[in-house]
């Protein structure tokens, strides 16, 4: 008896197992042959930028089909948004494309209106590309699935989708500040900047001759001796900043 247990048991596990190895759906990654149906492709983010997954999702099937994409997030962290673009392998646009805004359920599936639904023969696949977009300051690990049907029948196949993303930390700029001693001057000015790494330097007389013109990061000394008696106007352009101005007075 238990022997007859067992025989069944395993002739069950068989049958499932030859179901998953026959169902002849394959799904690879683009420009890849590794079939990853029933399986999980995991990644880094390339960046907090939104991205794409392509994949190909193979008929070998022996018929034709009109596959829906079905999207289940399983675990996402909070603010990450996601889309999908959907088509024939050969619809130079990439199918239809979906915004995160329109894939609002969870599960999510594509319309089975015939609008959207095309005819993957035997042979031919399909295009499905993921586009993920991690929150800027959010790391973590998110995990989707994407499942393979037709028009209501039971999932055919799936495959797994994991991000690994790690939030960069931006360092906090300092105040930018511009300091110019002595004023007045007479033979020469120290000028001292903070939060400045890359800037343009020009000083302006009162008409408003550039009378010296150069580059300046942390600080500069100028001699001024040859400056006539009067007021000029420094004024510093920070790269990625706004301008700044000062006024200095040369006195001989």
């Amino acid at each position: 008896m238990k022997k007859t247990i067992l025989s069944t048991i395993f002739f069950t596990l068989s049958l499932v197992w030859v179901f998953a190895q026959t169902d002849g759906i394959v799904i690879t990654l683009e420009g890849q042959t590794t079939d990853i149906s029933g399986g999980t492709h995991q990644m880094t983010a390339p960046s907090n930028a939104v991205f794409d997954v392509p994949f190909h999702v193979e008929n070998n099937t022996g018929q034709s089909h009109q596959w829906i994409i079905t999207r289940y997030k399983v675990n996402v962290p909070t603010g990450w948004a996601d889309g999908l673009c959907w088509g024939h392998g050969t619809d130079p646009f990439g199918g239809t494309c979906f915004s995160s805004t329109q894939m609002n359920g969870n599960p999510w599936s594509t319309p089975a209106s015939q609008s959207v639904l095309f005819t993957v023969n035997n042979g031919e696949y399909g295009k499905m590309k993921p586009q993920i977009n991690p929150d800027d300051f959010t790391s973590g690990q998110a995990h989707y699935r994407y499942y393979i049907s037709d028009v209501n029948s039971a999932y055919s196949d799936s495959v797994d989708l994991i991000i690994d993303f790690t939030a960069s930390v931006k360092p906090i700029k300092e105040d930018i500040s511009v300091t110019i001693v002595p004023n007045p001057a007479s033979d020469y000015i120290n000028i001292t900047t903070n939060g400045i790494e890359n800037g343009t330097l020009k000083i302006v007389d009162v008409l408003g001759n550039v009378v010296y013109r150069d580059n300046i990061s942390s600080s500069k000394s100028i001699v001024t001796s040859n400056f006539k008696t009067g007021v000029y106007f420094v004024t510093i352009d920070p790269v990625g900043a706004k301008s700044i101005s000062k006024k200095i007075i040369i006195r001989h």
